[in-house]
């Protein structure tokens, strides 16, 4: 079963919402943002998570330590005293990362955590969901076959890059506009796997480029060299930008939009995300619909609906627009896909 990440939060919280503890494994090339998802999912429904990673565990690690008890009588007995990261109440996600990138016998003291929910003398709250995520071997990574029995106790979920969802999350976290108008440009570098470079773009790798190019260094040590040069070469386009501070402020008269495609989605980008109201955005497409194709009108209004969905100021988005039934009808149709 594949699915982009913001299907996989939804399968996920509905698994949450309908109190269905079954051991789940989610399957995704590295970098595509599973761990990130299951920590999103933990958080919006209060759940507690505790994220082991268990390639980097001994068996003992999980199982825990022997410990000699004298039973009174001249004889004694040895109990497990579980590690302290495993719960002991509440409720919340026990996630297994790495899993298949653990060694056989680490794989095996995991099997009897996830099939029996308790391992020596520990045994997981009622409360809690244990879900794992590995690697697949198609994406050359050093990865173990996990055990049939152990794999036919699972869900099995696969994660696939997806650019929309990159998209409100990049805007959700605030990633550079940059960043995100390059991927808007360029969407099929969101995720491209180079097996013979340490480096190369994923969802994970452009967060970090972000970070890099905001404190004005080169992003090629996050997304490699190929990568990064496309990016340097699109940033440079942004000297041919208009202002766009006078487009969001309604001073935009005197103003054109770029003819050359890659300069009008960094235009057209960076207005929705640089956009800080409702009447900031109403202002810009303003000055769009003079001047753009409907295809670029749909994409200022998909990114900037996006950004205040995660502003949760869609409403006062909708209700300004209401003056323009264009505008309107666009933002309404980019909400009904964004929340399908």
């Amino acid at each position: 079963m594949s699915l982009t990440p913001s299907e996989l939060a939804q399968y996920l919280s509905a698994l949450v919402a309908q109190q269905l503890p079954l051991s789940t494994m989610i399957w995704g090339p590295p970098g595509v943002g599973k761990s990130s998802v299951v920590a999103q999912v933990a958080s919006a429904n209060g759940l507690d998570f505790v994220d082991v990673r268990l390639s980097q565990l001994a068996p003992t690690d999980l199982r825990g330590l022997p410990v000699a008890q004298d039973s009174g009588d001249g004889t004694g007995v040895s109990r497990w005293y579980p590690p302290e990261f495993l719960p002991t109440a509440g409720r919340g996600i026990l996630f297994l990362d790495e899993v298949n990138m653990a060694p056989p016998t680490m794989q095996g003291m995991a099997q009897q955590l996830i099939l029996d929910r308790k391992v020596g003398s520990y045994e997981l709250p009622s409360g809690w969901f244990v879900w794992a995520a590995g690697n697949r071997k198609e994406d050359r990574a050093s990865v173990f076959d996990m055990p049939a029995p152990l794999a036919n106790r699972f869900l099995h979920l696969s994660v696939r890059p997806d650019f929309e969802a990159f998209r409100s999350y990049a805007l959700s976290r605030g990633l550079h506009e940059q960043v995100l108008a390059f991927l808007t440009f360029r969407p099929e570098l969101l995720h491209r796997l180079d097996t013979a470079q340490p480096a190369w773009p994923s969802p994970r790798s452009w967060e970090m480029a972000s970070h890099l190019h905001r404190a004005r260094l080169d992003v090629s040590a996050a997304i490699g060299e190929a990568a990064g040069a496309e990016f340097g070469a699109f940033v440079r386009l942004y000297e041919q930008l208009p202002d766009l501070e006078q487009v969001l402020g309604g001073e935009s008269q005197s103003l054109k939009l770029p003819q050359e495609p890659s300069v009008r989605y960094a235009a057209v980008v960076g207005l929705a995300a640089r956009a800080a109201d409702a009447q900031q955005g109403f202002h810009a497409f303003s000055w769009l619909a003079a001047q753009a194709s409907a295809e670029w009108l749909q994409l200022y209004v998909a990114t900037l609906v996006s950004k205040f969905q995660v502003l949760g100021q869609l409403g006062e988005l909708v209700a300004l627009m209401e003056r323009e039934p264009r505008l309107a009808e666009l933002v309404q149709g980019a909400a009904d896909v964004a929340e399908g």
